[in-house]
């Protein structure tokens, strides 16, 4: 009897032993709540963190925000967060292994996220893209991580990431299929470009400019797409009816498209 009872009490141990291993498996990091004060701010601003949302850097001041559509389909400032590193000098990445961060416009879509990335968290930035691509410009791997070390990613803290990652996530979730990811080397004034106007970027920074000046305009991410080897913005519907980056640019705007 003492028998059957000590095997019965092994049995038990061994199945709630089974049980709390079934509830946990791997690391949950990617799937942690947004915090309750990000999703008030969100509530106070008019929006959800099912809406579409939209990410600014600026190298410079090492500042990356976080916009959020409104119930008005205009985008407001949610959150600005501290970059803790990011690397190379104020200008665009040209090649692998140059050790710069990338700047212009990109897309980042559900496929580029990392839950399981050695940094923590991460996603992709999409370099390179069309205008990269167009200019033979070489790299990989170009991320938003956590931690505070970086060779060309921007590196934003374990918690920073944390909830930039959570907001990505359930913009995705709410039906989304992508959120535009604007590299900038400084806030796009005409002060900063003067004061750069002997960099080589130059005419590069006035490109982003045009788009940065639509969405300052508007609120709403203007639609991207490469012409003639330089960024045009409003042109087209990059979806349809995408340009040649090396044919002729169209001329005129293309109406105004939110949440592209």
């Amino acid at each position: 009897m003492f028998q059957l009872a000590l095997r019965a009490a092994g049995l038990l141990l061994i199945a709630t032993t089974l049980a709390a291993c079934s509830q946990f498996v791997g690391d949950n990091r990617h799937n942690v709540p947004l915090p309750k004060a990000l999703v008030d701010r969100m509530a106070e601003i008019g929006s959800s963190p099912s809406e579409p949302m939209m990410i600014r850097v600026y190298k410079q001041s090492s500042e990356l925000e976080v916009w959020k559509r409104t119930g008005s389909g205009d985008y407001v400032l949610l959150k600005t967060y501290p970059i803790c590193k990011w690397s190379g000098e104020l200008g665009p990445k040209v090649r692998e292994g140059d050790y710069q961060s990338p700047e212009g416009f990109y897309d980042v879509t559900p496929g580029m996220l990392n839950p399981k990335s050695s940094y923590y968290l991460a996603f992709n930035v999409g370099f390179p893209n069309k205008f990269d691509q167009a200019l033979a410009r070489t790299g990989s791997y170009l991320m938003v991580h956590g931690d505070c070390k970086s060779v060309g990613c921007f590196a934003m803290t374990d918690a920073g990431i944390k909830e930039i990652y959570a907001l990505a996530r359930e913009t995705f979730k709410g039906g989304n299929a992508s959120f535009q990811l604007q590299l900038l080397p400084f806030r796009m004034t005409e002060a900063n470009l003067t004061m750069n106007a002997s960099s080589p970027h130059a005419a590069f920074w006035r490109d982003l400019k045009a788009g940065t000046d639509i969405f300052d305009a508007t609120k709403r991410p203007p639609s991207w797409d490469v012409c003639e080897r330089r960024y045009v913005f409003n042109r087209n519907d990059p979806r349809t009816a995408p340009l040649d980056p090396f044919g002729p640019c169209p001329v005129g705007n293309f109406s105004t498209m939110a949440g592209l």
